[in-house]
């Protein structure tokens, strides 16, 4: 049988592990899902009803598992539908594949006004991943393909895009390997000076913090051994959470860290590029800076550091615990500060945020340990960066910096059809909400045990608070006129509740996180404390870099 563009597509990608592609067919790529059909119990297709829906999933199920996944999308308006979820994959190093279709390929620059046409589509794939490639012939495809699932698997994570025009898709391939599994690069060499130099700086330390980011998640049992060595607090903002357990003695908030942070005398980043620290917390001569990271470019984002180290920290961390060796300065001073600043930063911040952490409680409380939670750009979701305990690596999944407004519900469902191993949680606002709601089709139709919960105050929450706040009470453009949640959710066939108190909200998450089935619970939500003073904190040292 004559093999094809598509059909080496699809062989591609069972080959490489993706077991599900997350999609919304069109007339671009027939030829394509054409060639799924007789490998779909190897490679499922699971349909949309929105290519964003499609994209996020995508994330969703990358962030969940680590590894690498992959949608299918009509070009033009297709992929500019995924451009937010392409856009938040960047922001958190998401391994996602986009496998987008293009117009025919004569017709490529030339302006026709053919269907779905872009000027420079792979301009525009190539700005929102970290490698793009169009499959030009059947000759070059099984190259193509090989490197674009060789990118997915090394170093700095992130979306990859493959793009394929129309009459591509059907190209007899004349010569792919029996073999198709793409090989990862191997990781850069770890500098064993560098390495033997921080560690000098880590045991003479008085004072040491480590902060974690994303690209710490794949190491939490070397991250943790650091940090009982050194008896160094380790911070999380929002994508490192996890990786050392909140229940760990080490594991402190940004609230904590931030009262810490004037005595640091060493400061260890792994995975993270440090911003909240040194852009706005400020830094000063007396702090030296280890920063270990596999993207070379992050090392000194914002200002040289005093060792810096470019690897994979899974070879790093094992050299640097070696080379401490058994000497370590006294800490327990530190430890009794540790201590007196955890009482004194959380009690004082879930007391001034007390209706959030109330919620985020009830959630805590029903929702085991390995549940996966998802936030949202909504108020709780804000709060969950500071005062909800996450005690496993990628069980908590934010949109990091992209602060992606209405990325969650979707997302969560793809994390909820890869991991139906645990609970999976979403926490959105009623603004947010509609932007992927309509994705409870998907639900329904693909049976994913998703649990929702919509906090609804009829408002672009965040906006209406600042324009009161910071704009003598100019309120414009932030006020919503939203659903009932519960009545939209019943008209898909979906599980449907209304909570109006954390004690309320428990026994319907129970119900909800105990069935097999999607669940909304909609919360109607007041004013509550304004909780950015307690994330954005002023300067509290030296001076912020420049950069």
């Amino acid at each position: 049988m004559t093999q094809t563009v598509a059909s080496l597509a699809v062989e591609t990608l069972i080959a490489n592990g993706i077991d599900n592609l997350y999609c919304l067919p069109g007339v671009q790529n027939d030829p394509f899902f054409n060639a799924l059909y007789d490998r779909r119990d190897a490679l499922a297709p699971i349909q949309t009803r929105h290519e964003q829906g499609a994209a996020y999933m995508a994330l969703g199920a990358a962030l969940a598992t680590g590894e690498p996944q992959a949608f299918c999308v009509v070009p033009g308006p297709g992929l500019l539908n995924t451009a937010a979820a392409l856009s938040t994959a960047y922001a958190t190093n998401a391994p996602v594949l986009a496998l987008v279709s293009e117009i025919p390929s004569a017709g490529i620059g030339k302006g026709y006004g053919a269907l779905h046409e872009l000027p420079d589509q792979l301009g525009v794939l190539e700005r929102l991943t970290r490698h793009a490639e169009r499959i030009s012939d059947g000759a070059g495809a099984h190259a193509v393909l090989r490197r674009a699932m060789t990118e997915l698997r090394s170093g700095r994570r992130g979306p990859v895009g493959v793009e394929v025009p129309t009459d591509i898709w059907s190209a007899t391939v004349e010569s792919a390997p029996d073999d198709l599994v793409a090989p990862a690069r191997p990781g850069p060499e770890p500098d064993h000076a560098a390495v033997a130099e921080a560690a000098q700086l880590m045991a003479a330390a008085e004072r040491p913090m480590i902060v974690v980011g994303g690209g710490a998640q794949e190491c939490p049992e070397h991250v943790t051994r650091l940090a009982e060595r050194l008896s160094a607090p380790v911070v999380a903002f929002r994508r490192g959470r996890g990786v050392v357990s909140s229940d760990h003695p080490m594991s402190i908030t940004t609230p904590t860290a931030y009262q810490l942070w004037p005595r640091v005398d060493v400061v260890i980043g792994l995975g993270t590029r440090m911003a909240m620290q040194q852009s706005v917390w400020g830094v000063d001569d007396e702090l030296k800076i280890v920063h270990v990271d596999i993207d070379a470019d992050e090392i000194g984002r914002f200002g040289p550091p005093t060792v810096g180290i470019h690897a994979d920290l899974a070879d790093a961390l094992p050299l640097l615990s070696d080379a401490l060796g058994t000497t370590q300065a006294d800490r327990s001073e530190w430890r009794a500060d540790l201590e007196h600043a955890r009482a004194g930063a959380e009690a004082a911040t879930a007391a001034a945020l007390a209706p959030q952490y109330g919620w985020l409680g009830a959630i805590r409380a029903e929702l085991p340990g390995e549940g996966i939670f998802v936030d949202e750009m909504t108020q709780c979701g804000y709060v969950s960066w500071l005062g909800y305990d996450v005690y496993r690596p990628r069980t908590f999944l934010s949109a990091g910096y992209q602060g992606t407004l209405g990325y969650g519900f979707a997302t969560a469902l793809g994390a909820a059809h890869a991991r139906r191993d645990v609970p999976v949680l979403s926490i959105i606002g009623d603004g947010g909400a509609l932007f992927t709601l309509n994705e409870l089709a998907t639900a329904v139709h693909h049976r994913i045990p998703l649990t929702t919960i919509v906090f609804n105050d009829h408002a672009y929450g965040n906006v209406r608070r600042i324009q009161r706040e910071r704009f003598d009470g100019r309120v414009i453009a932030s006020e919503l006129t939203s659903p009932d949640f519960v009545k939209l959710a019943d008209s898909f066939g979906v599980r449907a509740m209304r909570a109006t108190t954390p004690d309320e909200l428990r026994p319907c998450l129970r119900e909800a996180l105990g069935s097999d089935e999607p669940a909304v619970i909609e919360v109607p939500f007041g004013e509550v404390p304004f909780p950015w003073p307690h994330i954005m904190r002023p300067p509290i040292r030296g001076q912020q870099p420049s950069g």
